[in-house]
């Protein structure tokens, strides 16, 4: 075959290929379209503010990501939507603040680490803020799960949904109690000079810090369920429970590991999103988390790789509105591409099979 014949033949598949297509498709690509060329306008008339807000919005969108992989991991599971996820992200950020406050449980155990305090300090006070945030927040998933949600392992499906609803409301009103109906500021222990040499792009050291725990974190988890014999017991639990458990894996147990590390991430994120803020507030997981939910629903619910795209995603498009539409109208840019999605790709971009299992269709 000739590369005239060749080009022909392609571009006869791809005419079939419109012909083909529903309206719905066609208008979907239509709008995408439309909103790539927007991006592309700002991009070429305000180059360096265009490219400061896809940072701000990738900074963003892993900070999502890492809550919306918590949901992912817990339907990809048992196919639950565990809402007290974002409520326990908030947990994770008071637990943060609390440790580097240095009063625990009314005790004054050692002296506020504040933006005043040494590097060292500050840098060790972030760490151990992360390490207590995510074993507290692990502790505490579990714990839900055992408590909330096992025993209702083979009820109907809405008991768990309200459910899971009821213990939202729960750990909302725990952290009312805790810090009050107001916002909280955090101690700015991270820079927020710019790290470029030109002020024209804005990437500050708040940014890199976000990238430099998100990214290890991912790394870790992909390892951990791609490699490990605990993440071949979860893949096989995800797969079908029975057979599982026939031939000798401990389903309640991976059950539990799997709430583990979806507390483990929302406490880290908890930490990173007051740090990167430099606020929290007892209401942040309801927004947070369903944003998360959202990014989770837009890349294919019980899809790791599609919580990712969905968390990189939303945070660009939030940044990007926040910018060139305004703060007011980004939930509702936001929502609107999700029902967008929702309607022309029910299962998501990336597909919605199983975290465990690779997702896809």
């Amino acid at each position: 075959m000739t590369t005239g014949e060749a080009t022909k033949s392609r571009s006869a598949v791809l005419i079939d290929g419109i012909k083909s297509s529903t309206w719905s498709s066609r208008i979907a690509v239509a709008l995408t379209a439309l909103l790539l060329v927007l991006l592309l306008v700002q991009a070429v008339q305000e180059p360096a503010q265009f490219t400061s807000q896809l940072l701000i919005g990738l900074t963003n969108g892993v900070i999502l990501a890492l809550v919306a992989l918590g949901y992912t991991l817990v339907y990809g599971i048992i196919e639950l939507i565990n809402f007290a996820h974002g409520d326990n992200f908030m947990i994770g950020s008071f637990v943060g603040l609390t440790v580097l406050s240095g009063t625990i449980f009314g005790l004054g155990l050692f002296s506020p680490i504040t933006s005043n305090s040494g590097a060292p300090l500050r840098i060790l006070g972030v760490l151990i803020a992360l390490f207590v945030a995510m074993v507290a927040c692990g502790l505490l998933n579990v714990g839900i799960e055992r408590v909330a949600y096992k025993p209702l392992r083979n009820a109907p499906r809405l008991a768990v949904l309200i459910t899971a609803i009821g213990m939202s409301f729960i750990l909302q009103n725990v952290g009312l109690v805790w810090k009050g109906p107001i916002q909280v500021p955090f101690p700015e222990l991270i820079s927020s000079a710019n790290i470029l040499p030109s002020d024209a792009i804005i990437f500050r050291w708040k940014d890199l810090f976000v990238v430099l725990v998100t990214v290890p974190l991912l790394v870790a988890l992909s390892y951990f369920i791609g490699s490990t014999k605990q993440g071949k017991a979860m893949r096989a639990v995800a797969q079908d429970k029975e057979a599982a458990a026939m031939v000798g894996i401990n389903v309640n147990r991976t059950i539990s590991i799997t709430f583990l590390l979806g507390g483990i991430l929302a406490g880290a994120s908890g930490v990173m999103y007051g740090l990167f803020n430099g606020i929290t507030i007892f209401n942040v997981g309801f927004t947070q988390g369903l944003y998360a939910f959202t990014a989770a629903v837009l890349g294919g619910i019980g899809n790791l790789t599609g919580a990712v795209v969905g968390g990189l995603l939303i945070g660009v498009i939030s940044a990007m509105s926040d910018q060139y539409i305004g703060t007011s109208w980004t939930p509702i840019v936001i929502f609107s591409v999700l029902i967008l999605v929702l309607v022309f790709r029910p299962r998501g971009l990336l597909g919605d099979r199983s975290a465990v299992q690779g997702g896809g269709e």
